[in-house]
């Protein structure tokens, strides 16, 4: 369990990395005079270097092996920490996001299958748990160690990168005691193709749409929580906003254990339904410019997200063969990141040219609408009795 255990520190690591800027955005707004549609360009970024990552890297630790991989994604993510402490400006920021995006695409395979193969048989189960726990963990960790550094601590802008280069430097000496469970062979690299699949088609398209819907709302808290909570509640407070992101992530890997209770059927009217009380949580906080619902939609948003991720997981793992089942994983999680990031973006544009009020409630609308739309698709492919 030691190798296990280390595994799983180096893909907490790595995400927790990817979280750090989170409530840094109003602080580097500040600092480096960017703008809010600025700023949600930096978060998207991020995403475009993990679907880049996913869809030629993907591969890569099946050939090369788990360990090298993970310790690449350890150094590219060690190099993106580098660039955010001695960064002056908005492009040294991008660069550095990009390159956090390919290791987390790295991190996230590789580190996924080796916590599998490196468990003993009778814990085989344990896996999905542990690297759903490393991966959200890390996520949610970052943005709440960052935040309270920021707040309470000196230096905010360089502190928080300096802890995590000092937490993947332990990871790299750890890694190098970790065995490798994977036979090398010579590397290929090629685009992944998408497609999807014909056997699970509008099962997928609805996961899709409602774990898409869920990304969303954590893309928008992502990059607009700091802005919102100093602009609306007058409230500069990195700590708060890195709880509110925290929560977000931790309700998310929350909602997937959950959903491994819930009836296949249930899974995605339940994340439907969360998604359009998430909506309407949202347009309260940002209207009202009321703190506990931000909290909640937080909260509620999460569990939403999680449910719907893991439906279409599920329908991918048992209704799409093993030859291309990872071609059907690599198109989902790309439509995810993908969608993480446009919104994103979207609600800066109108942040930048009306104001959040407006970028609060058109959003809220798109995201009701969306889930909602799931919602009746499920009712009426549901087969009437008598």
């Amino acid at each position: 369990m030691r190798n296990v255990g280390i595994t799983a520190f180096v893909f907490w690591t790595v995400m927790l990395g990817t979280t750090v800027p989170t409530p840094l955005y109003p602080l580097y707004e500040r600092s480096f005079g960017i703008v809010p549609v600025e700023v949600t360009v930096l978060f998207a970024v991020y995403a475009v270097g993990v679907v880049v990552g996913l869809l030629t890297l993907g591969r890569l630790s099946d050939q090369i092996g788990r360990k090298p991989v993970l310790g690449i994604a350890l150094l590219l993510s060690a190099a993106a920490a580098s660039l955010f402490l001695v960064s002056d400006n908005l492009t040294m920021l991008l660069v550095a996001r990009v390159i956090s995006g390919f290791s987390a695409a790295l991190a996230t395979g590789a580190g996924t299958a080796a916590i599998g193969e490196q468990l003993p048989a009778s814990r085989k189960w344990l896996g999905p748990v542990l690297a759903l726990l490393a991966n959200m963990g890390g996520l949610a960790s970052g943005t709440m160690l960052a935040g309270i550094l920021a707040q309470w601590a000196g230096h905010p802008l360089r502190l928080s990168w300096i802890v995590d280069l000092a937490l993947i430097g332990v990871g790299l000496v750890g890694l190098v005691t970790v065995a490798e469970t994977v036979r090398r062979t010579r590397p290929t690299f090629r685009f992944q193709r998408l497609s999807i699949p014909h056997e699970i088609r509008g099962e997928f398209i609805r996961a899709s749409a409602a774990a898409g819907a869920g990304f969303a709302v954590l893309g928008v808290l992502t990059s607009v929580t700091g802005i919102l909570l100093g602009t609306e509640l007058g409230r500069d407070d990195p700590a708060l906003t890195g709880f509110v992101v925290f929560l977000g992530f931790v309700f998310t890997a929350a909602g997937q254990l959950i959903d491994r209770r819930l009836p296949p059927s249930g899974s995605l009217p339940a994340a439907c339904v969360s998604l359009v009380v998430a909506a309407g949580l949202i347009a309260w906080a940002v209207l009202g410019a009321a703190l506990a619902p931000l909290l909640a939609a937080a909260v509620v948003v999460g569990l939403g997200t999680g449910t719907a991720v893991s439906a279409g997981l599920r329908a991918i793992a048992t209704g799409v063969p093993a030859a291309r089942r990872g071609e059907a994983f690599s198109a989902f999680f790309a439509i995810l990141y993908t969608v993480l990031a446009v919104p994103a973006i979207g609600v800066g544009v109108v942040i930048e040219y009306a104001n959040l009020h407006w970028a609060g409630g058109i959003f809220s609308l798109l995201v009701a609408l969306l889930a909602l739309t799931v919602l009746i698709s499920l009712s009426r492919r549901r087969p009437v009795s008598g």
